[in-house]
């Protein structure tokens, strides 16, 4: 988690500037595609929505001009396949700079069996943000993925029986408020 796409330096949640909020994905093309993960973007969220303020704005940015191409590629094919106008936006990558440590792994912050399990793998909090684990975990804490995704992959998080019985319980968390 963390603000990209603006010019002020060292952004914060409280001094965002012209930033948005977004994610920064470190991916292996030999596991999954580039042209996948913006497949996923589309199909994870209101492309046609709105947004009031840039902070909230739906965008992808790009790093190279492949990342460019393939991202206005799989916008189109979306923009064809309804009739509302998609509102993302393709733009280049600008700095990342990562959100403060309140903002990080939001919905696993509010499981405090689970984020205290966490705690004890990553003593280093920023090892913690960095854990495909938790970030998983997080996502599934938000209502991503299927209850079939997760019971194949319970057993590779890390997480005690204890929980592994807690996650497979817990239902999906409110959208992060704003703090």
């Amino acid at each position: 988690m963390g603000y990209t796409g603006g010019t002020t330096k060292n952004p914060t949640y409280y001094n965002l500037g012209d930033h948005t909020e977004t994610v920064e994905i470190d991916f292996d093309p030999t596991q999954v595609s580039y042209e996948t993960l913006v497949q996923e973007f589309f199909k994870a969220h209101d492309a046609t929505r709105s947004s009031a303020k840039r902070q909230y704005m739906s965008a992808i940015f790009t790093y190279d001009a492949e990342q460019e191409r393939v991202a206005r590629e799989v916008l189109q094919r979306v923009q064809a396949a309804t009739s509302r106008t998609i509102q993302t936006q393709v733009l280049p990558a600008e700095t990342f700079y990562l959100a403060e440590d309140y903002h990080q792994k939001y919905a696993l912050r509010g499981n405090r069996l689970l984020f205290a399990e966490f705690e004890a793998m990553y003593p280093d909090f920023w090892d913690l943000v960095d854990s495909a684990a938790a970030s998983r975990v997080n996502a599934y804490l938000y209502g991503f993925g299927t209850a079939e995704q997760l019971a194949a992959e319970l057993d590779k998080l890390g997480l005690s029986e204890r929980g592994k019985e807690a996650l497979a319980k817990a239902g999906p968390t409110a959208v992060c408020p704003v703090l």
